[in-house]
């Protein structure tokens, strides 16, 4: 992939027993399992690349899975000799723009005739992930949920971490997470309560032109 500065071998398609989920802790997406030819969370949910702009005419550009729809993050190795597969992508963010971002987003489970199942992760401190990022100086996480009362555009709440060099795991309070000023007010013990999905976005505001690659891993809730 374009901009990828440490050893990544592309990941073969076949898909690996799901993970088993450890007493306190429940892994969101690790990213081993496939479907349909394409990365789905660790219990089967839509894995997608999404992306939002001020301009739309100026929209990001980003570059993941070949052919897929919706665009999806490509399966890549960390090390040749090892079977453990991330999630990952390249992208532009474009000027002009006051704000723009592509985001991976992970929804827990399958959607079952058309209802994004729900999980409650509010009795849980943290969310622990693995990431390696070029071209910006921190990435944003966001929660969602979708169809269980609390329907926003967006403004969901989000909190933003430092990306260092190289690969490194980070872990966030969930106590952390805020809306924007700007949104439209929801709790988010509720939102902590009925989590459909997640995200975790490069993003710019009073944007000025990046480019790079992002590498998601071991996305998990932990205590």
């Amino acid at each position: 992939m374009r901009h990828l500065v440490i050893a990544l071998v592309l990941a073969t398609a076949a898909a690996l027993p799901v993970a088993a989920q450890d007493d306190g802790r429940l892994l969101y997406a690790d990213f081993e399992q496939v479907e349909g030819g394409r990365p789905v969370s660790s219990r089967g949910g839509l894995v997608q690349l999404t992306s939002y702009a001020e301009n739309e005419t100026r929209a990001p550009v980003h570059k993941g899975l070949a052919g897929a729809s919706p665009p999806a993050p490509e399966l890549v190795r960390l090390k040749a000799d090892d079977a453990n597969r991330a999630a990952a992508f390249d992208y532009e963010l474009l000027m002009p723009n006051g704000y723009a971002g592509v985001a991976l987003e992970v929804e827990g489970r399958p959607a079952a005739a058309g209802v994004r199942p729900a999980d409650d992760v509010s009795g849980f401190k943290y969310v622990q992930l693995d990431v390696f990022a070029t071209g910006v100086a921190a990435l944003r996480l966001e929660l969602f949920s979708r169809g269980h009362g609390i329907e926003l555009q967006n403004g969901y709440p989000q909190a933003t971490f430092k990306v260092l060099p190289g690969l490194n795991t980070y872990k966030i309070k969930l106590d952390t997470f805020r809306q924007p000023a700007w949104a439209q007010k929801v709790s988010v013990k509720d939102v902590r309560k009925n989590l459909t999905s997640m995200s975790v976005t490069v993003y710019c505001e009073r944007c000025t032109p990046a480019s790079g690659t992002v590498v998601v891993d071991n996305i998990a809730f932990t205590n």
